[in-house]
């Protein structure tokens, strides 16, 4: 005979994860953590007295913004290495809405969390009821169903008993490394609330065993052989060396053969930075000898990377006649791209036997001084855009950077996603450890650094983690400082002000928009925002939200105001204006395109100058099949 046990659907779905685990390399973790949670009649009385009722079973995180919730679930589990996630419950209406950015940068950067929206009556007791979408054409459909394209699984649970299977496919693709990405179960308010005798079962502990595939046999010996022929190999390291954990595997191959080592924005930190073969970031943010070679690399060896446009510079940077791909991925859809030799595997487990097949094997000696000289010269110029020449000046925002570099050591963790930012730290920034360097670069979503930064700290207490924000991100989304301050989480805060959107200035300049739209100004008599700064005062804006805040106005004071952030033990905002006159004064400039479509028919000089620039560059696009 069944045992079963009475509980709610959602008691049900909170008892049930609870007992998930994830397993690898021997090593087992809580599958979902935590959940974080805004209530309203959608969920207050389904997921919320389940949470209140299960007690220490399930963690319970207070959050501000349903957005940033998911934010903050991304940076818990991306700083675990996708082995752990954690749960988001809303309200249905704007609370569920507000989940689908978050949904899609999970999505996107291939990490997982759970969403637990509400959603209106299964049972309809009247129609409409507050907050529902009606659709004159599908009586099913709700604001949920935003969710969809957004979710790597989703399910609308409508009768208790069909949450069984849901819940079991919601956990496989949680901790799939394949599939990982945000997975929606929207749970109507009435189902929420429904008891129902559930199978003693359905409670068992579970472990999902996450795999370490090795790589095909025949995929395994073209790869080799396709290195073992190359005169100028380059290899990529993406984000899934991280989430992989195979850094010490990616640095042993880089011993034995000499292959320099780029990276992108998720892979970076993949070697030490003063390791000799790396070159820094790759792309059109990238080093400048990163760059140089792969215009003139024969192969390109792909590991964890799904190659965006900022990689391959829009598809004109890998630019030497019969350039060859080898692609080491786990997902196979990755690894096929740019007509590649696949290498379809786990990143650790597939260098470990990519440096096998190739024993004995080196590059060239004239290779490796070319590319050791490179590193060198960029090097130097990193040191020179770092440089304060004028301590009693106002910095620059990569002298910001700078002061930042000389303050932390490896265990810092420095996050930052959207603006002029990342292309900076892509091209500067001096990584120490393997999860130094957290940029979300997939979506680049202005608002993920602050709850983003939450996650991690959570992650490990005690380690020091930096949100590095610019005003425009930091008006998007400051409300999780209040829940820093209230659960006494010390992350600590860089506000750079530079009044406005610096990137997109940039970029509507060269793109012949002439910064149009772009600065936080007050009108000028022509009605262009062209006039003062606005008097906004964003360190007062911290301060209110219980911030503490420190206010240097020179690089001097600078370099002191981070020290005393990074040993303070409550949240702290380091608030700084920077030099406007140019974006990064002394930082050295994109080492390679980027496509922007510029308008093809334009009246002003500056459009039309721009469609030329645009293109030439344009022509250099390449197919590779």
């Amino acid at each position: 005979m069944t045992t079963t046990r009475r509980l709610t659907t959602a008691q049900a779905l909170i008892a049930f994860l609870a007992n998930q685990y994830t397993e690898r390399d021997g090593e087992r973790q809580r599958l979902i953590a935590a959940c974080w949670g805004i209530f309203g009649h959608g969920n207050v009385a389904g997921i919320g007295q389940a949470l209140l009722e299960s007690g220490d079973a399930m963690p319970y995180h207070q959050g501000r913004n349903e957005q940033a919730m998911v934010h903050a679930a991304v940076g818990w589990a991306r700083h675990r290495d996708r082995l752990s996630a954690h749960a988001v419950t809303t309200s249905i209406g704007p609370g569920a809405t507000n989940l689908v950015t978050g949904a899609a940068l999970a999505t996107i950067n291939r990490l997982p969390v759970l969403l637990l929206p509400g959603d209106t009556f299964a049972t309809r007791p009247a129609d409409p009821v507050l907050q529902q979408l009606e659709h004159p054409g599908a009586g099913d459909i709700s604001v949920n169903d935003c969710l969809r394209p957004v979710s790597r699984y989703f399910d609308r649970i409508t009768r208790p008993e069909a949450l069984i299977p849901a819940a079991l496919q919601a956990a496989r693709v949680l901790a799939d490394p394949v599939e990982a990405g945000a997975v929606t179960l929207a749970l109507p308010q009435d189902v929420q609330a429904e008891a129902y005798d559930w199978p003693e079962e359905f409670f068992a502990e579970r472990v999902w065993h996450v795999r370490r595939p090795g790589p095909d046999p025949a995929e395994l010996a073209a790869a080799a052989a396709a290195v073992r022929a190359a005169r100028r190999p380059l290899l990529i390291a993406g984000g899934g060396v991280h989430h992989s954990a195979a850094e010490d595997a990616l640095r042993a191959l880089a011993d034995a053969t000499g292959i320099p080592v780029a990276s992108t924005q998720a892979g970076k930190g993949s070697l030490h930075h003063a390791h000799p073969s790396d070159v820094g970031g790759i792309g059109h943010t990238g080093t400048a000898v990163a760059d140089d070679l792969a215009r003139t690399a024969d192969l390109v060896i792909g590991a964890g990377t799904r190659y965006s446009d900022f990689t391959t510079a829009s598809n004109t940077l890998f630019a030497a006649p019969g350039v060859r791909f080898v692609n080491l991925n786990i997902a196979p859809s990755d690894a096929h791209k740019l007509a590649a030799l696949p290498l379809v595997a786990d990143a650790r487990t597939g260098l470990e036997a990519l440096t096998r097949a190739l024993a004995g094997h080196r590059v060239a000696e004239a290779y490796e001084k070319e590319y050791t000289a490179g590193k060198q010269a960029w090097e130097q110029a990193v040191t020179r855009a770092f440089t304060a020449r004028d301590e009693a000046a106002r910095p620059t925002q990569a002298q910001v950077l700078g002061a930042l570099d000389a303050v932390v050591d490896g265990t810092d963790v420095v996050i930052n996603a959207a603006g002029s930012l990342p292309g900076d730290l892509h091209k500067l920034w001096r990584a120490r450890s393997r999860r130094q360097y957290h940029l979300e670069y997939g979506y680049s979503c202005m608002g993920y650094e602050i709850p983003a930064a939450i996650g991690v700290a959570l992650a490990e207490p005690g380690r020091p983690v930096w949100a590095l924000v610019g005003d425009g991100t930091y008006l998007m989304m400051p409300t999780e400082l209040v829940t820093a301050v209230q659960e006494g989480i010390p992350v600590k805060v860089v506000l750079i002000q530079n009044h406005g959107y610096a990137s997109i200035g940039g970029l509507s300049e060269a793109v012949g928009g002439e910064r149009y739209g772009t600065a936080y100004r007050f009108r000028a008599a022509d009605g262009t925002y062209t006039g003062d700064p606005l008097p906004v005062d964003l360190a007062a804006n911290a301060a209110s939200l219980g911030m503490h805040v420190l206010r240097p106005r020179t690089a001097g004071e600078l370099r002191r105001a981070l020290a005393e952030a990074r040993a303070s033990d409550r949240p702290t905002c380091v608030y700084v204006e920077t030099e406007t006159a140019d974006t990064v004064p002394g930082a050295p400039p994109a080492q390679a395109w980027w496509d922007v479509p510029v308008a093809g028919a334009a009246t002003r000089p500056a459009a039309r100058r721009a469609r030329e620039e645009y293109e030439s560059r344009a022509a250099a696009r390449r197919r590779y099949l």
